[in-house]
């Protein structure tokens, strides 16, 4: 099982392969900043990706379209449009 792992106050937590990030988060009791319910229209639960993003899904049309519309940096993934597939280092700054 992958492990996603915080920089900040957090107890690592163990996730099923294929897990949407943001649902994995909110089920660990995180906050996951969402206006849309993940569908994948605001963007507001973007996750910065410090050590594992070869461990996620690829990016997919929808992220692409938001990432090019919001013109989000390297590094930071759409929670609500990214599997985890194995161990992870995340980071936000509302945590």
């Amino acid at each position: 099982m992958p492990t996603i792992s915080f920089v900040k106050n957090h107890a690592p937590i163990e996730v099923e392969s294929g897990a949407i990030l943001m649902d994995a988060l909110r089920a660990a009791g995180l906050p996951v900043a969402s206006s849309c319910q993940g569908d994948g229209v605001c963007a507001r639960c973007r996750i910065q990706i410090l050590k594992g993003s070869e461990n996620l899904s690829p990016i997919n049309s929808v992220e692409q379209m938001l990432r090019d519309r919001l013109r989000i940096e390297k590094g930071i993934r759409i929670s609500c449009q990214t599997q985890v597939l194995g161990d992870i280092t995340v980071d936000t700054s509302y945590w």
